[in-house]
């Protein structure tokens, strides 16, 4: 009879708990739920009830579920075009278009819009981006600004032409250095943070990567005081603090000077091996979540794109063209709103340099070459702008760059067209060797950025502070080439 009790009692207790499991499981599923549909108002209501009422909830549990709340909130001020703000805007460009055009172009994800609590809301540069994405509207964009007058910046090809000339005449990898300044702010809006309270301030710093980027050389810091992370932190930062001027703005900045270099390898395809799937590589072949998922959609793609080809330098050669062909650039809503980077630019068929640098990256680890995250700034004087692309490992050659967004240039010289799938140009600026790593110090509240770091980062004791709340500004100088 014991025995009958003992046997009765464990699986009522197995029952017990597979009930609990199944209604934790179900209490995700319906905030989630409720989120995809762009219910915001009820799924924050249903996730604010787990956070009073739930007493088993761990304290990272506790930080996600909040961020779901964060989320919502960050996607409502990416997504704030209204249906007639949008037709507006095209009208000037495509005088006759219709409510039927947009419908066709959400269709053909050309148009990103989405639902928000029954009404629809357009990403605000969802318009702008139409003339990007779809042939026809960019063909319209292009005849619409043809007299304009672009401005002269440096010439790209000839600069790529002159580091292929350097390397055939020296041998040398690295080669053609140029010496920059540096300066940035973030300055804090008034009345963002209470008077006297400590403002907690990353700023993205330079990483030493030996002869690629070196010589960083700090000039001036406001506050003087600082931490800079040592170069373990694969996405480096300078810390400050400062206490709010209240009512004022508050300000931090800093100047430097490096040294970065121009990387160029003569790849012959032949000579180029697979990587040993279980050598020191290994994490660059694997699944990344969330951002790098072999999703059965990808591994589709990836067929269809590669083949029988089985040489890993032309795998990404095809993968490296197939991307740059098919996945027109377009601004991108914050990455923190996106929970799957690499499956969204798939679905969606456009993306920014980062979205298409995690496409290509998840391919080319599903066909067995490592791929990893690079990110900071780009310079093709006088322009510049955040940027983000790839490093990829090709045996015997080592880890090299590619960058996906510059892509295939146009040429018939092969090593120029396909130069930024293993050489990059001389006017670069590394934070960030991964994505989503720790800062030190360590971050309390939610990132603004969560994937990405090249803006910095603020808090204080009340919870972070988002971009609305502060502005930046960068300017920077060549001093010697």
């Amino acid at each position: 009879m014991n025995s009958f009790l003992k046997v009765m009692n464990k699986m009522l207790l197995t029952i017990l708990v597979l009930c609990y499991i199944s209604c934790e499981q179900s209490k995700q599923a319906d905030y989630l739920a409720l989120i995809e549909r762009g219910e915001f108002t009820q799924a924050q209501a249903t996730i604010e009830n787990l956070l009073q009422s739930d007493t088993t909830l761990s304290s990272e549990e506790r930080k996600q579920l909040s961020f779901e709340i964060e989320r919502m909130e960050r996607i409502r001020k990416d997504f704030t075009k209204t249906e007639q703000d949008v037709l507006e805007y095209i009208k000037k460009y495509i005088p006759n278009v219709t409510a039927q055009d947009l419908t066709r172009w959400e269709q053909e994800k050309s148009l990103e819009s989405m639902s928000i609590d029954g009404k629809k809301r357009y990403f605000k540069l969802a318009a702008r981006n139409l003339f990007r994405i779809d042939k026809t509207c960019r063909n319209i964009w292009n005849e619409y600004h043809k007299d304009e007058k672009q401005p002269e910046k440096i010439n790209l090809d000839q600069h790529i032409s002159e580091i292929i000339a350097a390397h055939q005449e020296t041998g040398k990898q690295y080669i053609k250095p140029v010496r920059i300044k540096y300066s940035y702010s973030i300055t804090v809006k008034p009345d963002m943070v209470p008077e006297g309270e400590t403002i907690r301030c990353w700023i993205p710093y330079p990483r030493e990567i030996s002869e690629r980027q070196f010589n960083i050389k700090l000039l001036t810091s406001d506050p003087v005081e600082h931490i800079i992370s040592d170069t373990s932190y694969l996405q480096r930062t300078i810390y400050f603090e400062k206490p709010s001027q209240g009512s004022e703005e508050t300000k931090f900045s800093l100047q430097y000077e490096y040294t970065s270099q121009a990387i160029y390898v003569d790849i012959d395809p032949e000579k180029v091996k697979a990587t040993d799937p279980d050598s020191p590589l290994k994490a660059y072949l694997q699944e990344e979540y969330p951002h790098i998922v072999f999703s059965d959609e990808l591994k589709e793609l990836s067929q269809k794109i590669v083949g029988n080809e089985t040489n890993p330098y032309r795998k990404a050669q095809q993968l490296f063209t197939w991307v740059d062909q098919n996945i027109p650039w377009a601004s991108a809503r914050e990455y923190s709103t996106i929970r799957h980077i690499s499956s969204y630019c798939y679905q969606n068929m456009h993306g920014d340099c980062g979205i298409m640098a995690l496409l290509q990256i998840t391919l080319c680890r599903m066909n067995g070459i490592p791929a990893r995250w690079q990110s900071g700034w780009e310079f093709q004087p006088p322009d510049n702008s955040m940027h983000d692309w790839a490093m990829v490992y090709f045996e015997p050659y080592g880890w090299l760059p590619m960058d996906v967004d510059y892509g295939l240039r146009k040429s018939d010289d092969q090593k120029i067209k396909f130069f930024y799938l293993g050489g990059i140009d001389s006017y670069r600026l590394v934070f960030n060797d991964a994505y989503s790593q720790p800062f030190y110090p360590e971050k309390v509240h939610h990132r603004s950025e969560t994937v990405d770091s090249q803006r910095g980062e603020l808090e204080w004791l009340g919870g972070n502070l988002y971009y609305d709340q502060w502005d930046w500004n960068m300017n920077y100088e060549v001093l010697s080439q």
